[in-house]
């Protein structure tokens, strides 16, 4: 005769195993992911799983935090219907981050910070639910237009430029640090300036023409890469600019606002200014310790 377990199908532990949490809403809507990145929801919304004890020890690994692999792991562990985290949209990335959180931890985060002047040390509960929303209302505006007839489509860049971004700008803090040893000579410094510059105008360049995804002109609508990329590198400063100022205007419209205090009167007589703002910062270890 057969166990009960013997003719059951799949493992007898399912229902005790994690369940969703919460259901989020990209603001990306599913847009500007690579194909086959996202298992994309037929009602836009998304599970959301906590974290297991094996995604929060991927945290304490520094070399997998550093080079972003922790973070893609630890995503796509949280969020199933993300089969390639490398790709998220930067606008959808803090809605996501905000949502696995909550998940594990629960609704409020504590920050603590210290008043200006005084030194005060206080501790603040942030309410996540009310960033997730705030978050999810976000939105991209694609269109760049330069005239009437010539219009630039820019998409969000990805984690993966934005992990490759900051481990260039690591690179170039570290060799702004060996820029400082007095025992290189003035030669050798200005050498090793020389290379950090144009490593950091190179990663700007670059990443602007991540952003571009189609060229429309009278003649012609443009989406090979290669074309775009040697438009860029030709193009006439007020247009690099224009682009430019577009994506930036987006990234701070999108971004996690500070959040801001008003001080008492009692602090104010100590020095304390009337208000300060915090800023929040979620792409770090820190966020889910």
């Amino acid at each position: 005769m057969q166990t009960k377990q013997a003719i059951s199908k799949g493992n007898p532990l399912t229902s005790y195993m994690r369940q969703p949490k919460i259901y989020i809403r990209l603001p990306s809507q599913g847009q500007y992911w690579a194909p086959g990145s996202l298992a994309v929801s037929e009602n836009g919304e998304y599970p959301v799983y906590s974290m297991t004890a094996r995604d929060e020890m991927m945290f304490k690994t520094p070399d997998a935090l550093m080079n972003g692999q922790a973070m893609v792991d630890v995503i796509q562990s949280c969020l199933p219907n993300i089969k390639n985290a490398w790709d998220i949209p930067t606008i959808d990335f803090d809605t996501i981050l905000i949502a696995m959180r909550i998940a594990t931890y629960g609704e409020h985060m504590p920050i603590n910070h210290s008043i200006p002047v005084i030194n005060e040390d206080v501790e603040y509960a942030v309410d996540l639910k009310v960033l997730l929303e705030q978050q999810q209302n976000n939105h991209w505006i694609d269109q760049v237009i330069i005239n009437s007839d010539f219009v630039i489509y820019v998409k969000p860049l990805t984690f993966r430029h934005m992990t490759q971004s900051s481990i260039k700008s690591f690179e170039t803090s570290r060799i702004l640090n060996i820029i400082n040893d007095e025992k290189l000579s003035d030669e050798k410094k200005l050498e090793v300036f020389n290379e950090s510059f144009n490593n950091l105008t190179r990663v700007t360049v670059d990443l602007l023409t991540e952003t571009i995804y189609k060229i429309e002109t009278p003649q012609d609508e443009v989406t090979d890469r290669k074309f775009i990329s040697e438009f860029i590198a030709n193009v006439d400063k007020e247009v690099f600019k224009k682009i430019q100022d577009h994506i930036n205007d987006l990234k701070i419209a999108n971004e996690l606002k500070p959040l801001e205090f008003v001080t008492t009167e009692e602090q104010q007589a100590l020095g304390a200014p009337a208000t300060y703002t915090v800023p929040i910062n979620f792409n770090n270890s820190d966020f889910f310790g």
